[in-house]
């Protein structure tokens, strides 16, 4: 018998994030007390998808916890295992003999005592992976990306970057200059706009320009040989960050870097280790030793953070060294053809997918309240993605973010695909009938959003 679900007021479909960003009044604490209470509407209502935790390994289909405590099982496309190596006996076995030798904590920053023979290891096969160059590893990911603007703009240099840039790229710009310069999504005609402002009354301070090589919200990557054609123009150095496609995209697992034939035109590179590699990090790839040396000192995220455990550095490693094998070339079809399969199974349920295939398959849901009828309907039918919702995306553009690993089977995306259309269904009817008489546009505002 399937559950009765409550009722949904109207203050828990409506709001965001964002309203909540700048709490005002003396009370730093008290005055969070308002997100807070809109937080627990959605949380009472069924409408808070977010906070849940794994009850067991990340894989295929899998148990968990919802943010309320309560349990269910369901086709798993929320996790980020893309080559699905997080339970790989090798990558097992690797942590289980870096915990004997190591113990499994690294007890120091990697600029005093915190490094092990794993990490520098470690050091040496990404070089080897990405053409040479020197690394730098991080904590996590997000600490390669704040630490690769932080660590090398100052005060005067300028920082131009798109605007879906990842938070933590925003965040080092924020730190390190006021001179941060946004331009519309992969839009090349605004970058060169920003760029010949700049140098029209700035020739003496440096330029970073900032980008991904696949955008996790929209599934969409820029014209890396272009940017660098305009870095080149306006002496500016080109940052790329490949989060999401490094090891999962490509024959040889180097992403769009490789598809574009651009390993060589970044200037910056950086990366996480955890879409693909089975454990927290991340790096960041420079072309020289006196980069490297100076990020080290000079970086905050890696000065004063403890390094990579030995265990996280022996788990990368075992996952790169599957990455470059036959086993990882054969992992990265399997996951492509899981892509390009559940993206036509959606297209054929009348589903609206966005972006180039990757490992992130977003699907168009539209309005926010929609959105929220949907992701709980999702999981009350056993189906397992993550809701995204203005601030994150623009709004009315809420969307879900199916994540795609090579362990999926074509029985999971059939089921996924029916367990989707069925939801979004139920959640466009759910909310039309709340709203009826109430926006005479909405029939037509929510079938142009997505249904």
């Amino acid at each position: 018998m399937e559950k009765t679900l409550p009722t949904v007021p109207e203050a828990a479909l409506t709001g965001s994030l964002r309203d909540y960003r700048t709490p005002e009044g003396p009370a730093l604490i008290a005055r969070t007390r308002e997100f807070y209470d809109w937080q627990n509407l959605r949380r009472e209502s069924g409408v808070w998808p977010y906070a849940r935790s794994a009850s067991t390994a990340p894989t295929a289909r899998c148990d968990a916890l919802s943010d309320s405590g309560e349990g269910f099982r369901g086709i798993n496309f929320a996790s980020q295992d893309y080559l699905s190596l997080s339970s790989h006996p090798a990558i097992k076995a690797a942590a289980i003999e870096a915990i004997g030798q190591y113990g499994v904590h690294s007890a120091g920053s990697a600029a005093l005592l915190g490094n092990t023979a794993n990490s520098l290891s470690l050091e040496k096969a990404l070089s080897s992976f990405l053409g040479g160059r020197e690394i730098v590893l991080y904590p996590t990911g997000w600490a390669a990306g704040y630490g690769s603007v932080q660590g090398f703009v100052r005060a005067d240099d300028h920082v131009v970057m798109d605007i879906l840039a990842h938070s933590c790229l925003q965040e080092g710009a924020k730190a390190a200059t006021q001179n941060v310069h946004y331009h519309g999504h992969l839009n090349l005609s605004a970058l060169l706009r920003k760029l010949e402002r700049i140098r029209a009354t700035d020739q003496q301070n440096g330029i970073l320009v900032v980008t991904e090589s696949l955008f996790s919200m929209h599934s969409d990557t820029p014209d890396l040989g272009a940017m660098r054609a305009l870095c080149d123009q306006f002496n500016a150095t080109l940052l790329v960050d490949c989060a999401h496609d490094l090891g999962s995209i490509g024959e040889d697992g180097l992403g769009h870097l490789g598809l574009q034939n651009m390993l060589d035109g970044a200037d910056i590179i950086i990366g996480s280790f955890s879409k693909t590699f089975a454990s927290n990090g991340g790096f960041i790839a420079v072309r020289d030793r006196a980069a490297a040396e100076y990020l080290k000192y000079y970086s905050a995220t890696h000065t004063f953070s403890n390094a990579l455990s030995p265990v996280q550095a022996a788990t990368v490693l075992a996952a790169l060294e599957i990455v470059r094998s036959d086993e990882g070339r054969e992992l990265r079809r399997k996951l492509m053809d899981n892509v390009l399969y559940l993206r036509a199974e959606m297209n054929k349920a009348g589903l609206e997918t966005l972006g180039d295939p990757s490992p992130i398959v977003p699907v168009n849901l539209g309005l926010e309240g929609v959105g929220r009828y949907a992701a709980r309907r999702l999981a009350a039918l056993g189906g397992i993605a993550n809701l995204v919702e203005y601030p994150a995306v623009p709004q009315g553009a809420a969307r879900f973010r199916f994540q795609v690993m090579a362990s999926h089977t074509r029985e999971d995306v059939e089921q996924v695909v029916d367990i989707l259309s069925r939801a979004m269904r139920d959640a466009d009817l759910e909310y039309r009938l709340g709203h009826e008489g109430r926006d005479p546009d909405l029939r037509q505002r929510s079938r142009a959003g997505a249904l």
